[in-house]
């Protein structure tokens, strides 16, 4: 299918086809402002018919030196103009966020966090904003089943991020002794739903900056909001030292493959029409980097398991509009201001492309990372000794009768 206004190339990130067609774009441009040198650049007639007569002699060889960013053929007085904006890049990049394992307090500020709170309280303000929380409503159910899991009811508990109270409103006496919820956005704060059982206090805290005392807490427990946080090993290592020991930290974050399809689409129609592309779409972070940032922040039993949501939507525009709604648009410091009519139309049209359904909706895919860890204490299980199993591996196929040869179970030695 060749979209609107786009070159009749295969679109594919998996391949070159996007360089060619990049590089294609670049070779008409050039090759029509050599034509013209003497009304838009001031070079001579001489070095005009040079660049003419090598970028006509060998086409490929100027495909392959754009695709290694080799342009030292082309004069610099001719080329700062040209190349005002990148016009070559991975078009992977923005998916996923990357931690150092440097242990210095080098933070890199990748989100506007005074921005992403203006969002939210904006969200506040509209008549209809229960209905964009469709999916904090699934998840904070999703996450309240998780902590009626443990069989034990811990004294003093912290929401952290809450939002509406999709979690907390769920919470009852014999989960929860008392109940703090918090959040960065005050007005949203004031709209959160409280829980019916457990005496609950509502606090204005930044994820970032946590003012518990050490050792306060038996539980905190995140939905959907640790994802906007720049220094997320700086809050870990907080929210460990804010619990006691054998205290749990319970959490759900968006994960990298999250909105895959409206970056993707994005991205190639931001590339066609403007030549190069910048990043819509927040970075997040992977479950394997997850894991090791809770282990190095101190917590241990880690468990991290994956959901997908998949929700479908008439277009493109009504997904963009519901992230708006929820007060999840992009806050990140190198986003792009303004996004231009004729690259949403032709997002909007390689979107239904490349992932629409049958039935004329296209999919946007929600990925979440649950996650539980728990604050080292003497008192929690500890692995068996090396060599102590009296039991092999290679016997699990005839468990059933090991069972009846040991009715009272096997003794450890």
């Amino acid at each position: 299918m060749r979209y609107p206004g786009m070159h009749p190339v295969c679109v594919s990130f998996f391949g070159k086809s996007h360089f060619i067609q990049c590089s294609r774009r670049i070779f008409q441009r050039l090759s029509s402002k050599s034509k013209c040198l003497k009304v838009t650049d001031e070079l001579s007639c001489k070095d005009s018919c040079k660049i003419q007569a090598r970028l006509t002699a060998n086409t490929n060889t100027f495909y392959s030196s754009i695709k290694r960013g080799d342009l030292s053929f082309i004069p610099k007085s001719f080329s700062s103009r040209l190349f005002r904006k990148p016009l070559i890049t991975p078009l992977t990049s923005c998916a996923h966020r990357q931690y150092s394992n440097d242990s210095t307090n080098n933070v890199v500020m990748v989100f506007d966090r005074k921005t992403k709170k203006m969002q939210r309280n904006t969200t506040a303000e509209l008549e209809n904003y229960e209905v964009y929380d469709y999916i904090k409503e699934e998840m904070g159910y999703r996450m309240y089943d998780r902590i009626c899991d443990i069989k034990r009811k811990f004294n003093v508990a912290v929401d952290l991020g809450c939002g509406r109270g999709q979690v907390s409103k769920h919470i009852l006496e014999e989960n929860v002794g008392t109940l703090y919820m918090c959040d960065h956005a005050e007005h949203v704060l004031e709209q959160a739903v409280t829980s019916p059982e457990v005496p609950t206090h509502k606090l204005c805290v930044d994820e970032e900056f946590l003012p518990f005392n050490h050792n306060s807490l038996d539980l905190l427990f995140s939905s959907l909001s640790l994802h906007w946080v720049n220094d997320l090993p700086g809050t870990f290592k907080q929210i460990h030292n804010s619990l006691k020991p054998d205290g749990a930290f319970i959490g759900s974050m968006f994960g990298g493959e999250t909105l895959f399809e409206l970056r993707v689409s994005l991205q190639l129609a931001e590339l066609e029409r403007e030549g190069g592309f910048a990043p819509h779409i927040s970075p997040f972070t992977d479950n394997t980097d997850l894991g090791s940032l809770l282990n190095r922040a101190g917590f241990t039993l880690l468990t991290i398991d994956v959901d997908e949501l998949v929700v479908n939507y008439p277009s493109m525009y009504e997904l963009m509009w519901d992230l708006k709604g929820m007060g999840e648009s992009n806050c990140a410091w190198n986003r792009k201001l303004h996004l231009s009519r004729d690259t949403t139309l032709a997002a909007a049209a390689i979107y239904k492309d490349m992932y629409g359904n049958e039935d004329g909706s296209v999919p946007a895919t929600f990925h979440i990372l649950h996650f539980i860890g728990w604050k080292p204490d003497p008192s929690q299980p500890k692995a068996a000794k090396r060599g102590s199993g009296q039991i092999s591996i290679k016997d699990l196929g005839r468990l059933d009768e090991i069972m009846k040869e040991h009715p009272d179970g096997i003794d450890e030695k």
